[in-house]
C-alpha cells in the first residue's frame, strides 16, 4: 500500500512537471507572437522582426516568467514560514516599502519641476525608480525585523509586517498629497506592468532566482520541520531564529527583485503554491521549486492575455492577475478547498 501511494505521488509530480514545461513553452511562443495588434503572425516575417521580437517581445516574455517565478517562490516560502496558506510575498512590508520608494522619487522630481511618469521615463530615471523600489522593499522588510526584534516569534513578525505595511502606505499617501503629480506614476506601479521589462531586467532577475532558489531548497527541511510545529522543530535541534532570518532574507530578496521590475503583481505568489499543493502535494523542497515554475507560468499567461484581450490597448497585468487569482480563491472558498 505504501509503495503504491509513493508511486502515485511520483506520477502526479511528473504530470505536473511535464504540464508546466509544456505550458511554459507554448506561452513563450505566444508571447513572441502577441503584439500591439493582438495575434500578429506577420510580425515574425517583417523586415524589423529581429528588433521587435529580440528587443521587445522576447525580454518581456522571459521577464514575465522570471517575475512570476520569483513571486511564486516567495509565496511558497512565506506560506511555509508562517504555516498559513493565506500568506503572500507582500506580508512583511515589502510592497508598501517599494511603493513608498517609487513615490519618493516621483515626488522629488515633480517638486523639482519635472513631473514624470513610469510610461515616459528615460533609461537613467528608470534605473532610479527600479533602485528605489528595490531599496524600499528591502527597507520595509528590515523595518519589520527591527520592530519584531528579530525573527524569534512568528506571530510577532507577522504583526510587525502588518503594522509596517499600514504605516508606510500612510506615508506614501501623505507624499502624494503633497505632490499630486506623483499619483499617476504610483498608480501605474500599484497596478503592475511587464511592459518595461528589458534584457537588463531579465538578467538581474535570472541572477536573483539562481541565488535564492538553491538557498530556499537547502532550507526546505527546516520548513518541513516548521510545518509540524515549533515545539517539534526545536526538538530536532534546529536553530529556528537563525533559519527564520535566512528565510525572511530569501523572501525579501525574491519579492524585492520582482516588485522593483514589474510593480505590484497581485495574487501570483498566493495562488501558485495553492495550485502546486492541489495537483501534486509534496514535501517543501519540491513545493518550492514547483511553485516558482507555476508562478512563472501564471504571470506569463496573464501577460499574454493582457496584451491581446483588448488590443491595441493593453490591460494592466496586475489587475488581470487579481481578477483571475481572486476568482480562483473564491472558488476554493466555495468548495472549502483551502487546507
Amino acid at each position: 500500500m505504501q509503495c503504491t501511494r509513493v508511486t502515485a505521488e511520483r506520477a502526479r509530480r511528473l504530470r505536473l512537471n511535464l504540464g508546466l514545461a509544456l505550458t511554459a513553452l507554448l506561452l513563450a511562443f505566444a508571447g513572441l507572437v502577441a503584439g500591439s495588434e493582438g495575434w500578429s503572425w506577420r510580425s515574425l516575417m517583417a523586415p524589423d522582426a529581429a528588433l521587435i521580437v529580440g528587443e521587445i517581445r522576447a525580454p518581456r516574455t522571459l521577464g514575465a516568467w522570471f517575475t512570476g517565478a520569483l513571486l511564486g517562490l516567495a509565496g511558497a516560502v512565506a506560506q511555509g514560514l508562517f504555516r498559513n496558506p493565506l500568506a503572500d510575498p507582500y506580508l512583511l512590508g515589502s510592497a508598501s516599502g517599494a511603493s513608498l520608494g517609487v513615490v519618493l522619487v516621483l515626488a522629488a522630481s515633480a517638486l523639482g519641476g519635472q513631473a514624470i511618469s513610469l510610461a515616459s521615463v528615460d533609461a537613467l530615471l528608470r534605473v532610479g525608480l527600479v533602485g528605489a523600489a528595490l531599496a524600499g522593499a528591502l527597507g520595509g522588510v528590515l523595518l519589520t525585523l527591527l520592530l519584531a526584534t528579530g525573527a524569534q516569534h512568528t506571530t510577532r513578525l507577522l504583526l510587525a509586517g502588518v503594522v509596517v505595511g499600514v504605516v508606510l502606505s500612510a506615508i506614501s499617501d501623505l507624499v502624494t498629497t503633497a505632490a499630486p503629480d506623483a499619483l499617476r506614476g504610483k498608480q501605474v506601479f500599484m497596478l503592475g506592468s511587464t511592459g518595461f521589462l528589458g534584457w537588463p531586467a531579465v538578467l538581474l532577475m535570472a541572477a536573483g532566482l539562481a541565488l535564492v532558489l538553491p538557498l530556499a531548497w537547502r532550507l526546505a527541511r527546516a520548513l518541513d520541520a516548521l510545518s509540524l510545529g515549533e515545539a517539534t522543530a526545536q526538538t530536532l535541534g534546529l536553530p529556528l531564529a537563525r533559519l527564520r532570518i535566512v528565510l525572511v532574507a530569501v523572501l525579501a530578496l525574491a519579492t524585492g527583485l520582482a516588485v522593483s521590475q514589474a510593480g505590484l503583481i497581485a495574487f501570483v505568489g498566493l495562488v501558485a503554491p495553492h495550485l502546486v499543493r492541489r495537483f501534486a502535494p509534496a514535501p517543501q523542497g519540491y513545493t518550492l521549486v514547483a511553485s516558482a515554475a507555476m508562478g512563472g507560468v501564471l504571470l506569463l499567461a496573464a501577460d499574454v492575455l493582457a496584451r491581446t484581450l483588448i488590443a491595441p490597448q493593453e490591460l494592466p497585468v496586475g489587475v488581470l492577475t487579481a481578477v483571475l487569482g481572486g476568482g480562483y480563491l473564491l472558488w476554493l472558498l466555495h468548495r472549502k478547498g483551502i487546507r
